[in-house]
């Protein structure tokens, strides 16, 4: 098979792997998409490498999509089509194939748009965090998303259904656009517009119910925390931008009480209620994932892929990888 492995930090390649035989409860997927993560970025980009995973086919990969073709696993059969959601440390999903075992695997239903599918490992990482952020942050009236890629065009989606007015920021203004056809309340283009002073004059000055950083830079964790009325709630989903220790604005979240959650984990929900609810909703339409797909690269071209969700994908909300299975 043909895979891109990551041969060294930075150093993206595709190459000619064997294909690994499924083991007891595992099956083997025909892959026919996958979804380049901001995580899989740090991974090859930032020094996050799994240095057991270097040379592995498909890792980073941790989004897709394909088609049992072998199976050892209950419940799962030869032409099933599923959603493959493997740790991000052990992911193999920029590959024509990737054995997984049954406990990372969601089914999908016969003639799904896997295309649109893929979007549910994503949405399902959102439905996850707001599972653990509403209920802390109780009634939300007014809140704010701090980053505009496909994750935080997720929870934009979701807070507007709960009631909720949300200001969005971002550093694209395509992106911008994008958040303000979903139906964002007001939009703010950062570094030059301040994402805190907007929320202050929505709220006459209080502050949000809730803020998602969902970007991933230090900066946009202080400003979640300033935005933030007191004893509101600051949801980290963002990825760490560096190694080690960060910066974190302490005074003003001891000050203003404000309950700072973090969210990690989804792939060892049991029975993956998120992604199976993200998977509901894209067949329901419930949330729209049109927005998501426009930017697609070949297997072959994974590295440039990479290199462009590097540059916040030059105002696409997400990169996605077609492979060769969904073409024929």
């Amino acid at each position: 098979m043909r895979a891109a492995f990551l041969a060294g930090p930075g150093d993206v390649r595709v190459g000619d792997f064997g294909v690994r035989c499924p083991g007891e409860r595992e099956v083997l997927v025909e892959m026919h998409h996958a979804a380049v993560c901001g995580s899989d970025v740090h991974h090859v980009f930032d020094g996050f490498q799994v240095e057991a995973m270097l040379g592995r086919p498909g890792y980073p990969g941790h989004e897709g999509v394909g088609v049992v073709v072998e199976s050892r696993a209950p419940g799962f059969s030869p032409g099933d089509a599923v959603l493959t959601v493997p740790a991000g440390t052990a992911g193999g999903c920029f590959a024509e194939y990737q054995t997984v075992d049954d406990l990372h695997l969601v089914p999908l239903r016969p003639g799904a748009d896997l295309r649109r599918a893929v979007q549910a490992q994503q949405l399902g990482t959102t439905v996850f965090a707001l599972k653990r952020f509403l209920p802390v942050a109780g009634p939300v009236r007014h809140a704010a998303v701090i980053g505009a890629g496909s994750a935080g065009t997720y929870f934009l989606q979701q807070l507007l259904a709960a009631g909720a007015e949300v200001v969005v920021s971002d550093l694209d203004p395509q992106r911008l656009a994008t958040a303000a056809a979903l139906g964002a309340t007001r939009t703010v283009l950062a570094p030059q517009e301040s994402i805190v002073e907007a929320v202050l004059e929505m709220t006459g000055g209080a502050g949000a119910d809730l803020v998602v950083e969902a970007a991933g830079y230090d900066v946009c964790r202080e400003q979640a925390v300033e935005a933030v009325r007191p004893h509101g709630v600051a949801g980290f989903f963002g990825y760490a931008e560096r190694l080690g220790n960060s910066p974190f604005p302490v005074q003003e979240a001891f000050v203003k009480s404000v309950s700072c959650l973090w969210i990690c984990g989804t792939q060892a929900e049991p029975g993956l209620a998120s992604f199976r609810q993200a998977v509901d909703w894209i067949e329901a339409g419930t949330v729209s994932v049109e927005h998501c797909l426009g930017t697609s690269y070949p297997l072959e071209e994974v590295p440039t892929a990479l290199a462009v969700a590097r540059e916040h994908g030059r105002g696409a909300a997400k990169i996605t990888v077609e492979m060769p299975a969904a073409t024929r």
